[in-house]
Formats: structure tokens, sequence, C-alpha cells
């Protein structure tokens, strides 16, 4: 039974009256499903099942908003924060891992050292690559996790497994199980938002993002900063300029009692209420995204921080790949502009292009032309987020969680590239009751697998983690689909208590 049905049978006694007929009745169609939306988040809707908290969390939270970096095609761990001396000592030799490996492709050449040198930043003394330095000014707020370890070397796989849990299809994203969990903290924006790389897609597209079996309006809602259109179809096409106000509130109203008499055929079937709820969202979005998305009044030293520039010549000859800055930095301006209004979980993805020169994370061929200009990109963005976050006293309730969907091997592939591997890679996080300047969780001396062979961190511990510092225990946040109570972190998961402050 939904929140909704609560709601109706508080009313039954003095007005019998079926649950469409009294979402309809109050306010108007969909004005009846927004009241019933903000008298549930005020907590005056019952709780009819265990299962969804609706305002009522399983413990005190650290964190109320997530941001999840994702750097779509396999980052190397090994270039970018696992410092490896052993491989700069011995390479070029002959790579011998003292057992078989299974590679995706042809990588298993020579140890190759990494492709930038390494310092210490920091009062912990991080070790970071030079490609990322700009990690260094924020270096003592991250925890570093340098023993996650995968399930599959399959882009596809290890994409869904960072994102939903699941490394197959099927299964909502984590943004959805937020938004499930913990619902909005603005009614005019959605819960859970994606910034996708501007080139397109990652791996399994939308299905990163899907609500799958839990209710269509968890869904990630993507938006595009800086493009002509952000959010595709949040108002008329140019084209349709015989669209008026008038007409447009009066195909809203059609819509309305289309869905009226559609639902009362169908009681107690929940799809239509979400695609209600969304339609609702969307006329409210009309009025709070252009506000949210709009950079232009923000300071010329904000838009500096995070390398945005209108005119990307304009940068130094001396900064490399300046325009990926910008694309980065206006989606992490972006997300900070979102989470201040409410919004509860940000994706913000790097990396989609399979064309020649590659920008993506899948080094095969050439690890320094294809991390390059994608990494000092981020590293940039990143860095002005996590101070953004602080200076505005954000940083403390927002966890910001970086990954990729595996490493890449400490042996060479033709040269100057690297193969996959899902035996061990690297996530950091920081804010949101996150431990600041710790390592938990180290590599062998080589970055091949965890040190400790026998327990690796999985993507399950990070999910716990998150939801924990949330105030949700990960093992009662479930959902009943096909006879099986389904959770974010299947039946695996433990939160990492060394990462908590």
């Amino acid at each position: 039974m939904s929140k909704y049905h609560s709601f109706q049978n508080r009313f039954a006694a003095t007005r019998p009256v079926s649950r469409r007929e009294f979402l309809w009745s109050s306010g108007g169609g969909l004005g009846g499903i927004a009241l019933a939306s903000i008298l549930g988040q005020e907590s005056l809707l019952a709780a009819t099942s265990p299962r969804m908290l609706t305002g009522r969390l399983h413990h005190p939270a650290r964190a109320k908003r997530v941001v999840q970096l994702f750097m779509a095609g396999a980052a190397s761990h090994i270039d970018l924060f696992d410092y490896k001396p052993e491989l700069i000592k011995r390479h070029g030799e002959k790579s011998e891992f003292g057992e078989p490996v299974e590679a995706f492709q042809d990588g298993l050449g020579p140890w190759k050292a990494p492709v930038w040198p390494f310092k210490p930043y920091g009062k912990s003394g991080k070790m970071l690559g030079e490609v990322v330095e700009e990690i260094g000014s924020v270096v003592d707020e991250i925890a570093w996790v340098h023993n996650l370890v995968g399930k599959t070397g399959v882009h596809s796989q290890g994409t869904l497994l960072q994102t939903t849990g699941f490394n197959r299809p099927g299964f909502p994203g984590m943004g959805s199980w937020v938004s499930y969990g913990l619902g909005s903290l603005n009614d005019n924006l959605p819960t859970f938002v994606v910034l996708p790389d501007h080139r397109g897609l990652a791996s399994n597209g939308t299905k990163n993002w899907d609500s799958a079996f839990l209710a269509a309006q968890h869904q990630g809602t993507v938006i595009y900063p800086g493009s002509e259109t952000p959010i595709s179809d949040l108002f008329p096409d140019k084209r349709g300029s015989y669209i008026t106000p008038a007409s447009d509130a009066g195909a809203a109203t059609l819509l309305s009692s289309l869905n009226r008499e559609h639902a009362t055929t169908r009681q107690g079937d929940e799809r239509l209420d979400s695609r209600i709820r969304s339609y609702e969202l969307a006329a409210r979005m009309q009025l709070a995204a252009p506000e949210a998305l709009d950079i232009s009044k923000e300071s010329a030293a904000t838009l500096e921080m995070y390398g945005i520039r209108n005119d990307i010549k304009t940068w130094p000859k001396e900064i490399n790949a300046p325009e990926e800055m910008d694309y980065f930095g206006r989606k992490c301006l972006a997300a900070r502009r979102l989470l201040e209004r409410g919004v509860r979980f940000v994706q913000v993805w790097s990396g989609n292009d399979n064309g020649f020169p590659r920008r993506n994370w899948d080094s095969h061929e050439d690890v320094e032309r294809d991390h390059g200009p994608l990494a000092r990109g981020f590293a940039k963005g990143a860095s002005a987020l996590i101070r953004d976050l602080k200076q505005r006293g954000l940083l403390d309730d927002t966890i910001i969680l970086w990954t990729t969907e595996f490493g890449r091997m400490p042996s060479t592939q033709g040269g100057k590239g690297r193969d996959h591997n899902p035996y061990c890679f690297t996530n950091w996080l920081c804010g949101g009751g996150i431990k600041g300047g710790v390592v938990t969780g180290e590599s062998d001396q080589w970055g091949y697998k965890p040190l400790d062979r026998s327990k690796g961190t999985e993507v399950y511990d990070i999910h716990a983690t998150i939801l924990h510092l949330l105030g949700i225990d990960h093992e009662k946040l479930t959902f009943r689909n096909n006879g099986i109570d389904r959770r974010l972190t299947d039946v695996h998961g433990e939160v990492i208590t060394k990462l908590l402050v």
C-alpha cells in the first residue's frame, strides 16, 4: 500500500470517495498530486511500508546530498592516484604476475611506469600524479580507497555495477534508490539529476540512471549545462511559434481530463500517478530550472576557479586542453547550483567518444594522449566543486564520490596503452561525514590486485557507506520485485567505518 492509500484512508470516514477521485478533486487534477506530495514530505502521511523512510531515517544522518563523478572508460589508478615506485624501478622489464592473468585484450607487455611524475600534496602527503595536481589543493579533504575490486572487465557490466550495484541491466541506479528512500528537498526540481558528457552517453546509456522497478519518478533527469536546450522538451520547440500560453494551458487541461478518465478504469496502477507527477514536476521546472542553470550571475573568480571561460582561446597557452576544463567545470558548477537548491543526487560524467583522438578513459593505445586532457579537466572542476561547497558550508552534508568502472593494468599494451584491470582500482570520497586525508585499503606493489588478497573493497561497501551517511541502513531499504526484496547492495555490503569521521 502506498502513502497515497494511507492519505485516502485518513479521510475515508468523512469523505467516502475513491482514491483516484480524491486526488483529482483535491486541487484539480495535478494539483491533488502536488498536495499529497507536499503533505508526505511534512510527514503527515502515515508510512505503510517499513522499507520506505518517508522522512524518518534509520539513524541520524551526516549527509543530505550526493555527487557521483563517473570517469567513463576506466581511468588508470596507477597514473593518477595510486603511486607505485616499483613500476618506476622495473619499467620496461618483463611483467611477472606470479599467476595466470586473463587480460581483456593483449595488455600483458612489460611493466609500465606511471605516465606522469608523482609528488606529495597537503598535510597528509598524499602522492598524486602531476596531471591531477589540482586535486592537491583539496587532498586533505579526501579519503582514498585503493583496493576496490570489480567483477568484470567488460565496460557495460563494470559501469552498471558501479551505478546500480548489479552488473546486468534491470536495476535502479543509486540516485534512484536515494530518491526512493529520502524523497525531494525541493518540489520544483528533480531529486536525481544526471549531467552526461556533452559528446554522448557512456556504456548502457540511460540504464545507468533508470529507475527500473521503482516508480518512474525516481529515474534521473538528464541535463546538459551550457547547451542551447539543457533539458529536452521542457519548453515548446522554436518551430512551434503558434503555441501560446493559453493553448499550452488548454492542452494541459485536456491531458489532465484524459488521464483522469484513464485512471478510473485502472484502480491500483501506480504508473499513471508517476506519469502525472512527472508532468507536474516539468511544469514547475519551467520556472525553477532556468534559474538554477543560469551561471551568468556567478562571479568572475568563481568561473575562473571552475575553469569556465566564454572563449576558451583566452586561456594561457601553457594550459593543456582548456575545452575539457570548460566542459567538466560547467557541469561541476551546475552540480553545485542544483545541490544548493535541493537536488539530492547529481551524477556527473566524464568521457564518451570513440573517435580519434579518443576522448574517453579507455586508453588501450596511449594513456598520455587519452587521459591527459580528461584528467586535467576533471581535476580542475572537481577541486573547485570541493572548495566551493566547503566555503558555502555545504561540504559537511554533501558526499562526493569519484569512481570509474575499473582500473588499468600495470603492464603495457602496444607500448603506450594499458589494458583493463577489474582486479584492483581506486575510488575516493569526501565531505558528508567522510574522514579526509586517509587511505583505507592498499593495492600491491604493482597496483594489480589488493595488497591483502583475502579482502578487497567492493562497490557494495561504497554504496553501503554512502547510504549509512545519509541515515539509511542499506539492509533495510528494499523493494519487493518478482518475489524478492531487492536492495542497492544486493546481499552484500559493509559500512567502511575507517572512512567515517
